[in-house]
């Protein structure tokens, strides 16, 4: 058994928790165990907690901006843990990856320019090109059937073909990909690179993901493959979804090309966007310099849960087919076989089961039959959802 104790239960209702304390004001009964929304059950890094403490202490949390001992902590740990060496003035602070995401939309695309994303993807992407009078030009994800099972691959021609017919000013990555779970190989991302290169398209890579890997596969930060990838990419990470701490309002973007960054910022700055959360900071710095050890054992507990939901299935739901991630701590499984619509499936879901997880179609057309269920939760919690499952789909 290691240090840290992933299966103990701590109540999150009344503390108003967006993943539990919603549920009436959205359409749900209450009745539903949550395992939607991306954040986790799991008490974050005893040392993150105690530098929170002590920095409240101090009793006055005026304008704070993060100096060099903040700096290097990030560039460490992106070093360490991500083999991506980079430079404090190529960092800019946002209160979060999807803000990020928004400012690079309108900072280096006009109103009615092409924007690609590669659905079911994270639904953001769609609403921060949509909401910002942007042109949605999707390139879906190929499901590539082998031994029985789906795999996901980028449809390569297609997507050459999508940026050069709707002249395509930015795309939108996802790696790891949310919800299906790839994490894309060096050659992957070095094809989609050299078609973006060619065409002139502005990367920005959605890497918020990428601590969360399991055995056999590599995360690979898209621009820390070459001076070329790097100098046209607006790379998106944050300790947010690594260390649980989405409500201390902390991102860290990096960008290497001094034009586009400034355009960047400008955008931010139109937005009265001006100093960070110092709790954010403090947390940050604090999981980059403490967290490995609960990382570790975090990432071991949620391999355990994947094998239990594998093995689950396999057993119990022989109809439901489990997209085999390769990292992310979101699991996507495949209902289709049971020829039920989006809205018949949900309420079967919802009602019957009662179960509150993420409708696959929220992720576009592509991701209709599918649903997606979040894993970092205490097991208990997991296996009663699960058996929740099986009784639906029993017959």
């Amino acid at each position: 058994m290691g240090k840290y104790n992933f299966d103990r239960w701590i109540e999150r209702a009344g503390t108003n928790c967006v993943k539990y304390d919603f549920a009436k004001e959205w359409g749900y009964s209450g009745e539903e165990l949550s395992l939607w929304v991306a954040d986790m059950d799991f008490e974050t890094v005893p040392e993150i907690t105690d530098a929170l403490v002590e920095r409240a202490k101090h009793g006055i949390y005026g304008y704070s901006m993060p100096k060099e001992n903040y700096w290097d902590t990030v560039i460490s740990f992106m070093e360490k843990e991500h083999n991506y060496k980079t430079k404090k003035e190529w960092y800019v602070n946002t209160p979060g990856v999807v803000f990020a995401i928004a400012m690079a939309i309108r900072a280096l695309t006009k109103d009615g320019d092409s924007v690609l994303i590669q659905r079911p993807v994270y639904h953001p992407f769609t609403k921060m090109v949509e909401k910002n009078n942007r042109r949605l030009i999707n390139s879906p994800l190929k499901e590539v059937k082998s031994q029985g099972s789906i795999h996901y691959e980028i449809d390569l021609a297609d997507f050459e073909e999508k940026i050069r017919l709707h002249n395509v000013k930015l795309f939108i990555l996802c790696n790891p990909h949310n919800p299906v779970g790839r994490v894309w190989t060096k050659d992957e991302l070095i094809a989609m690179g050299d078609i973006c290169r060619k065409y002139g398209v502005v990367v920005v890579s959605d890497e918020i993901h990428f601590d969360f890997i399991y055995p056999g596969f590599v995360h690979t930060c898209f621009a820390s493959i070459s001076k070329e990838f790097s100098d046209m990419t607006i790379t998106c990470t944050s300790p947010t979804k690594t260390f649980n701490l989405a409500g201390l309002q902390v991102s860290n973007v990096i960008i290497e090309n001094n034009e586009l960054r400034e355009k960047v910022n400008e955008e931010i700055k139109s937005n009265g966007y001006d100093e960070p959360n110092i709790f954010g900071m403090v947390a940050c710095k604090a999981a980059y310099e403490f967290g490995k050890p609960w990382l570790e054992e975090l990432n071991e507990y949620l391999l355990g849960n994947l094998n239990f939901v594998r093995e689950f299935v396999k057993e119990h739901l022989p109809k439901v087919s489990l997209i085999e991630p390769e990292g992310t701590y979101l699991l996507w499984l495949d209902f289709r076989a049971y020829q039920l619509s989006k809205e018949e499936l949900e309420e079967k879901i919802v009602k019957e089961a009662k179960l509150w997880l993420n409708s696959g179609s929220m992720f576009g057309e592509e991701g209709e039959g599918f649903e997606r269920i979040n894993i970092a939760t205490p097991r208990a919690y997991l296996e009663k959802a699960m058996n929740q499952l099986k009784l639906l789909f029993l017959n």
